[in-house]
């Protein structure tokens, strides 16, 4: 064994951190990963990948000292050479620990390298909640949340006239959002954590990123879904305002690599079986020599869906008619062939695709049918739900669109609050996926002297209130274009013209690929009043902002809101929901 000692420096010191380094570069990689925390009896994938080829006699696991065959009751696979990536791997599919405590895995090659790794296996105390609704707002931010309160509840001599539903919650925590690979997380591993309790790679759901080629055969973590209809009688509803085989609420039944494996994802939904879906993303179930269509085969997946008893709706009043029907257990929801149209296109500007698809539900009436059919099961139910479009707003800095979205997700709180009123027996969350870096710095008055567009932005005591005109009853403000509005700004983007003004032509489009496939701001905006070229931050593959790491910050209510407090990394929520409903009793 090669020996460094303090004494050496300069050239050989560097060799020495440098062969320490290349040694644990090459060390063995095991999946659950180490710290995870595995809720007692659900079921993974267990895999230890070796970074060359090594025989199966020569390697030597161990789980609690035990070998590998007794602690999971059945034989390993053995890959001699995975992939043809000159390694080795060993793993068992559907592996489950039935009791509780603390886990050691060694993971030796027979040569002299080994890797070791601790896995906390949890139970639960008795059930206490009949239902637990998470929301999740995508991107939702502290700047989402206070510019919704402005707009909303109004705001003057610095006290708001009102409060949020979510500003009411009792319990309050800051999230970590973090993945395997990144500090700065995507969608999918970071709505998978909140689904399955596990971290994960960007673009990953349902699995741990391994070095696996086929997207489907990474090793697999069992969703919320999955757990609750293996083993209880519960209901299940995942809903969302994007396409419902988008990141989040795929999160509740998938497992691919590869967050875009649209195809792949609608078939798991089929297989897993929630009993109410909602959103947009109808091109993906509809077969390929159809108009719209953007599967890659011809299987006709709603017609699976009435197949195996589920009634489909395709507008409001049909979603409406079908869960005001007493039979109606199960129901799909398919109303946009992909991302629905946010609430201020909907409402009030007719931008987007209003005019083609004119009878899209407001998120709240979404949340209000999925209760009144879930509501149905004696056993209760576990809804996701999604205000997905705060995260595609922020993304092209389109402020105005996020944040009223943002209030659109806190009257659907307020929705699933009133039901749980009274009854104690419902947990309600309410929380992020990841950040983006939004802030309000004062206002924007146009009423201010020159053609200075940002001359006009007040800061400190020359921001005067917004003028925004009183909220309707739902709390939108039925004007954006007002001539003192608030100043919201990102702190990352592309390349873009910044106009100072609400886009009341449509989404905005901050960025386009140029001559040279880079993107580059988009000119369509040049030539608006005032208009600001402002040179990107972001490399120019991007063309629009992206997420941030910023901690998120998670609200709940209702029996088990108690364990939401501090700060928590957002494996931790599965464990709420997991304790909420006694699933390892």
């Amino acid at each position: 064994m090669m020996v460094c000692r303090l004494r050496l420096a300069g050239h050989a010191a560097g060799l020495c951190a440098a062969f320490f380094l290349s040694a644990a570069a090459s060390a063995q990689t095991v999946y659950p990963i180490d710290r995870a925390s595995i809720l007692v009896g659900t079921r993974f994938d267990f895999k230890v990948e070796f970074p060359g080829i090594v025989a199966r006699d020569a390697m030597q696991i161990t789980v609690n000292g035990q070998p590998l065959d007794k602690t999971f009751g059945e034989p390993a696979t053995y890959i001699e050479n995975e992939d043809g990536k000159n390694g080795s791997s060993l793993v068992v599919r559907s592996a489950s620990l039935a009791t509780p405590g603390h886990y050691t895995v060694v993971a030796a090659d027979g040569k002299g390298n080994s890797r070791t790794v601790a896995w906390d296996v949890f139970d639960t105390p008795a059930r206490k909640a009949k239902n637990v609704i998470l929301f999740v707002g995508d991107g939702l931010s502290v700047g989402h949340v206070t510019a919704a309160r402005i707009l909303s509840k109004q705001i003057s001599e610095g006290k708001y006239r009102g409060r949020l539903t979510i500003d009411n919650f009792p319990s309050m925590a800051l999230i970590g959002t973090s993945g395997t690979d990144s500090v700065v997380t995507d969608s999918a591993n970071s709505a998978h954590a909140y689904t399955t309790g596990h971290k994960s790679a960007v673009n990953a759901l349902g699995v741990y990123a391994s070095r696996a080629a086929d997207n489907l055969a990474h090793p697999r973590v069992e969703t919320l879904t999955e757990i609750l209809k293996r083993r209880t009688k519960m209901g299940v509803g995942v809903v969302t305002n994007t396409e419902i085989e988008d990141a989040t609420p795929a999160s509740m039944v998938a497992h691919t690599r590869r967050r875009s494996d649209y195809d792949v994802i609608v078939a798991q939904f089929l297989a897993a079986g929630p009993d109410v879906m909602m959103g947009g993303g109808a091109s993906n179930f509809i077969p390929r020599g159809k108009p719209g269509s953007r599967r890659g085969d011809e299987t006709d997946y709603i017609a699976k869906f009435q197949e195996a008893g589920y009634k489909v709706a395709t507008t409001d009043s049909e979603m409406k008619a079908a869960a005001a029907d007493g039979s109606t257990t199960k129901l799909l929801g398919l109303y946009h062939p992909r991302n629905m149209d946010g609430v201020l296109d909907r409402r009030f500007l007719k931008g987007g695709t209003v005019k083609q698809f004119p009878n899209q539900p407001d998120l709240t009436d979404q949340v209000a049918a999925a209760i009144q059919v879930l509501s149905r099961n004696e056993d209760g139910f576990m809804m996701m739900v999604e205000s997905g479009l705060i995260d595609k707003f922020a993304h092209p800095l389109d402020w105005e669109r996020s944040v009223y979205d943002t209030i659109m997700l806190d009257n659907a709180v307020k929705v699933a609050v009133d039901f749980a009123a009274g009854r104690n027996d419902t947990l309600i969350i309410v929380l992020p996926d990841h950040t983006h870096g939004i802030s309000i710095i004062g206002t924007v008055d146009d009423d201010k002297p020159g053609d200075d567009m940002r001359e006009k932005i007040g800061v400190y005591d020359q921001a005067k209130y917004p003028n925004y005109p009183a909220p309707d009853a739902d709390g939108y403000p039925t004007k954006v274009d007002v001539s003192r509005r608030l100043a919201v700004f990102f702190n990352n983007f592309p390349d873009y013209y910044e106009t100072f003004r609400p886009k009341m032509g449509g989404p905005n489009v901050p960025a386009v690929q140029g001559p040279d496939r880079r993107y580059v701001a988009n000119e369509a905006y040049k030539n608006e009043p005032g208009a600001m070229f402002r040179a990107g931050l972001l490399p120019r593959s991007s063309d629009t902002g992206v997420h941030t790491a910023d901690d998120g910050v998670a609200r709940a209510t209702g029996p088990g809101s108690e364990m939401v407090h501090g700060f928590m990394d957002n494996t931790e929520i599965f464990k709420v929901i997991a304790t909420a409903l006694g699933l390892g009793h």
